[in-house]
Formats: structure tokens, sequence, C-alpha cells
């Protein structure tokens, strides 16, 4: 309940600040099922929207657990989903509590194979979850604002996703066998930003940079 009030607050927030915003190929999420929605990580709001266009479907996030120090904004993640993650020395838990989520409830969940807003590598994680839940990889990306103020200019932002990848094919989480997979979500993002706008390049704001 608390997510989908939240949710509903969001929404009527963004549309007042912004009010420009496109979601395409909504077709493509699976309806009956659980799955993990994986984007290159752009902006700190580009999870909001991925989740607002993805509606009515919820979802839990991982969040880099210094956040959790602060005891009101740890109230909103864990109510909002979000369970936290040590960075520098991931343990078991961020394999194993997604994956019971994915099993065990009706949430679907957010993530960024690259980690980081400005990097461009991606990780096995995705492809482990995937793979020990028994869910769908649907890709997705954002285009649009990556400065904060330029959401009030009411510059458009655009959320479009694909297909669901296939990686069944793929029978070890190798060496090899998570480069393939690597290629597959690169191709099907490329792929994303071409079908918005052709010219699109993602270029971080001098902050990320840094």
């Amino acid at each position: 309940m608390f997510f989908k009030f939240i949710r509903g607050i969001v929404r009527i927030l963004l549309a007042i600040i912004n009010g420009n915003a496109h979601y395409e190929n909504q077709a493509a999420l699976p309806k009956e099922e659980n799955y993990i929605l994986v984007a290159p990580h752009r902006t700190w709001w580009d999870p909001i929207y991925m989740a607002l266009g993805a509606s009515p479907k919820q979802f839990c996030f991982m969040a880099k657990e210094e956040l959790f120090k602060n005891p009101v904004l740890r109230f909103f993640l864990v109510h909002l989903n979000a369970f936290p993650v040590n960075r520098d020395k991931p343990g078991p838990s961020v394999v194993k509590k997604p994956v019971k989520l994915l099993k065990d409830s009706d949430k679907s969940l957010i993530m960024f194979p690259s980690g980081t807003r400005h990097s461009t590598e991606l990780k096995g994680g995705m492809a482990l979850i995937s793979r020990l839940a028994k869910v769908k990889i649907v890709p997705c990306v954002y285009q649009g604002p990556l400065k904060f103020s330029d959401l009030f200019k009411r510059k458009p932002v655009y959320v479009r996703y694909g297909e669901p990848i296939e990686i069944s094919d793929i029978k070890k989480l190798d060496k090899e066998g998570l480069a393939e997979i690597e290629i597959r979500v690169q191709q099907a993002f490329d792929t994303l930003d071409t079908e918005i706008n052709p010219d699109y390049k993602y270029v971080p704001t001098k902050k990320d940079k840094d």
C-alpha cells in the first residue's frame, strides 16, 4: 500500500514539475510474472520514471547501505521495498535477497547492471539473479534531463521498454557466458536508444564525472 501511495504522489509531483514524460513499448513488459527491469543508470531519478511507466507492477530496489543510516530515509527505503547493499564488500545477500523477493512476492526488481551512473561496464549479478529466480531480464532506457533543474524546464523525458533478453541458451555463467550476456544487454540498450532517438548520445554531467 505504501509503495502504491508514494508512487501516486510522485506521479502527481512529476506531472506538475515536468509534465512531459513519454513511455514507449509498455506492451513488452511481462504482465503475469515477475522480472528484472535493467537499464543504464543515467540519473538518480531514472528508476522513478521506470517504475511509473511499468505501473501497476511493484518493484524492489538495491540501495547502498550508507543511505540506511539515516532513520527517516531508512523508513522510506524499507517501505519502498529497497534493501541495503555493501558496494565494497557485497555478500551473499546481494543475490539471496532479490531472488527470494522475485520468487516469493509480487514484486519485480529494478537493477542497474553498470552499478553507477557513469559506468558502462555491465556486471554479472543480474544474470545470476535471473537464473536462480527463473525470471526474465527486460531492458529499458531513459532519455531526458540529467540535471534536476532541467525537469522544471519541461524538457521531454522518454522511457522505452524492450523485449525480454534471451539467455536460456547460455549454459554456464563463466567468463565467456557473462561476456555474451553483457553483449546482448548492451545491444538491447543501444537498440532502445536508437529507437527513441538515432542521434542520442549519453554525456554524463560534470558532477557525475567527478
